[in-house]
């Protein structure tokens, strides 16, 4: 009794205009396994606060926060030190003043009749603007569990077997590029770094988006991974557990090292030339500052070498100076793989095209 008068009461509080309230369809559950098939007609709205939409959000949601992040820190409190029932009285003290601007957000943001709604389990604060949104036309589905559910679901689904073909090779072999040409061919494939808006090294941030949280890069890869066909190979990258400061979820890293490896080889001129054209253009400032964070590894002596190299424009050979280190990681990383799944394939790197056609045939061989 309690939910339904509180409800009926943030539902009542606007002035606006409220039609087909007596005639609307109820409100219907939709289940996690099937929200992204249906996101795609309808909208997805995520009640929670701005900071948890923020830490990670089911991609393409629109945040329509029933709360801000100080309103929810002080109803979380007031649930834990006073009880329910005075938590929903300051809720609504917070909400229904806003209960005009809700509707407002909505209908400037969806064109749509219907739309998909959520909080975090799928409780009181979903089913309260649920209420709103349903006596204000819209048709409403309801997230069952909510956004926690969702990423359970999504963990669930990463951890399903599949059919990895892993593309690997030192840095600078433009595997990248390989494995887009590889797309285009009509191949399956999960560009990992994309998702994580970084390059892998050093220098793998220049020129990159802000990178994504862990929560939201797993929901972006579950968000690609729900279209791909399991009964297929799926062609990934080789990567380490972390790609910048974002770190592969365990199943996706254990998918990478049981899959089976194809290592492209070309000459070290060619990696070069092309880790150049790539990065020379950035400011040294910048370049500096990746050389430094790699200056451990490489050594005093080669670190100063490579400054000076950039300082005299010679990015040639702080590219030879960085792969000095890179080669020697790569290497020691291969260790962790049973050699059986391990192929090897000498390209010219010339051609990304005909190279991508290539491991495509070799790749057929070694399943």
């Amino acid at each position: 009794m309690i939910k339904v008068r509180h409800y009926s009461c943030l539902a009542g509080k606007t002035s606006l205009n409220l039609t087909n309230t007596q005639n609307h369809p109820v409100i219907r559950p939709i289940e996690p396994q099937c929200l992204l098939k249906e996101s795609t007609r309808i909208p997805i709205i995520d009640v929670r606060s701005p900071g948890e939409f923020g830490q990670g959000h089911i991609p393409g949601a629109i945040n329509i926060p029933l709360f801000s992040d100080a309103e929810r820190a002080v109803v979380g409190t007031l649930y834990v030190h006073s009880g329910k029932e005075e938590a929903i009285e300051k809720g609504l003290n917070f909400a229904v003043p806003k209960t005009d601007w809700f509707i407002e957000t909505l209908l400037k943001q969806c064109s749509s009749g219907e739309i998909i709604l959520h909080c975090w389990r799928g409780g009181l604060r979903s089913a309260a603007m649920a209420e709103v949104f349903r006596k204000a036309g819209f048709g409403v589905a309801l997230l069952t569990g909510g956004y926690k559910a969702y990423r359970r679901f999504v963990r669930e689904q990463l951890s399903r077997e599949a059919r990895i073909m892993v593309l690997g090779g030192f840095t600078g072999s433009g595997k990248t590029e390989l494995l887009h040409a590889i797309a285009c061919m009509g191949e399956q494939v999960v560009d990992l770094e994309g998702l994580a808006c970084h390059k892998g090294s050093a220098f793998g941030a220049l020129g990159q988006a802000a990178q994504p949280t862990n929560e939201q890069f797993e929901n972006n890869l579950y968000q690609c991974w729900s279209r791909l066909d399991p009964a297929r190979v799926i062609w990934m990258e080789d990567e380490s557990r972390m790609i910048g400061r974002v770190t592969l979820p365990d199943p996706v890293f254990e998918h990478i090292c049981k899959g089976v490896l194809i290592r492209i080889e070309l000459d070290m001129s060619v990696r070069i030339n092309r880790l150049v054209k790539e990065y020379s253009g950035f400011d040294k400032k910048l370049l500096a500052d990746a050389v430094s964070r790699i200056g451990e590894q490489l050594g005093g002596t080669r670190t100063k070498q490579a400054m000076a190299a950039l300082d005299n424009n010679r990015f040639d050979e702080v590219a030879a100076i960085a792969l000095s280190y890179y080669d020697k990681a790569y290497q020691f990383s291969t260790l962790r793989r049973n050699s059986g799944y391990i192929h090897e394939l000498l390209i010219t790197g010339e051609d990304t095209k005909a190279d991508a056609a290539r491991l495509i045939e070799f790749s057929n061989k070694c399943k």
